[in-house]
């Protein structure tokens, strides 16, 4: 048995990409780990809300961070986003000494103390490199062989720092989707920016980029894109529509966290997946592998 502390955060606890929290808890159990959500976690310091009061940001991500190192287990996400600010956190709180002591003034109003020793790590990181290839096989159950899967990153799980893979030419998710029996399709565009939360007040510039994205991924063969970020999966699978509208297009590609196809290839049912979620419906191209 493996243990994590597990930060779910507000997307996957509370919002639009509850599928990806309850097939991480499927996954998880099926490979023998225990996801220990972190007791009385509040919202990681959120990207926008970095760039109106970084400090504000610093404090909510820092207490996250304290209530985590009384655990004493690494501390994993599955949203790209909180992966980043608080890995940021973590940073600033060691570059700036002056931010350090400010955050640690907020902290002690809670009774609590960050000694900066938190290793916070993305879901994807965990499954994809504390598992070998041979024993993610030897979990699988339903052959899924033949499947054509564009593996997505985004631009944030791959940044440079900490980063635990390349950030241009990520493969740790194209090898976790061929330890499945799948076949990960060449996607060039993997790691570039859906537009994330730009699609709200710049919805023109994010729908230009989903099209690209889809596109990119349609063109190289793809019947589904596999995600690791909420914001991500959101943005190519709600928008669909009005990218179609727009570009005149006719895109129907389901879009996937990679912990549903994981869970499918466990033979995990379909409702303990949430695969019934998605915008886009993924029957037509699942009919011949999922578990009714």
């Amino acid at each position: 048995m493996r243990y994590y502390t597990y930060f779910p955060g507000c997307s996957s606890a509370h919002g639009g990409a509850k599928a990806y929290d309850l097939s991480a808890q499927a996954v998880a159990q099926a490979l023998d780990i225990e996801l220990i959500e972190l007791e009385d976690w509040n919202c990681c310091g959120s990207t926008p809300y970095t760039s109106v009061d970084e400090l504000a940001s610093y404090c909510c991500s820092a207490r996250n961070l304290a209530l985590a190192e009384k655990r004493g287990f690494e501390l994993v996400t599955p949203c790209s986003a909180c992966y980043v600010v608080l890995n940021r956190t973590n940073s600033a709180l060691k570059e700036y000494p002056e931010t350090k002591a400010k955050v640690d003034e907020a902290l002690a109003a809670g009774d609590l103390k960050y000694h900066g020793t938190v290793k916070v790590r993305h879901l994807l990181d965990a499954l994809a490199n504390d598992f070998s290839r041979d024993q993610i096989t030897s979990k699988v159950k339903v052959d899924i062989g033949g499947l054509k899967v564009a593996p997505y990153y985004g631009c944030q799980v791959v940044r440079p720092g900490p980063g635990f893979d390349h950030p241009e030419f990520p493969l740790s998710l194209d090898r976790l989707i061929e330890s499945l029996g799948a076949e990960a399709t060449p996607f060039p565009l993997k790691a570039r920016c859906c537009g994330g939360s730009l699609i709200i007040p710049e919805e023109d510039l994010a729908l230009e980029l989903i099209y690209k994205l889809l596109s990119n991924a349609s063109s190289n063969g793809a019947e589904c894109i596999v995600t690791v970020c909420p914001l991500c999966q959101t943005n190519l699978d709600a928008y669909q529509g009005r990218i179609n509208k727009k570009f005149k297009t006719s895109f129907n590609l389901p879009i996937l966290f990679f912990t549903q196809l994981m869970g499918l290839a466990f033979g995990v049912e379909n409702k303990a997946l949430g695969l019934e979620k998605c915008v886009i419906p993924a029957d037509k191209v699942l009919a011949r592998y999922a578990t009714k």
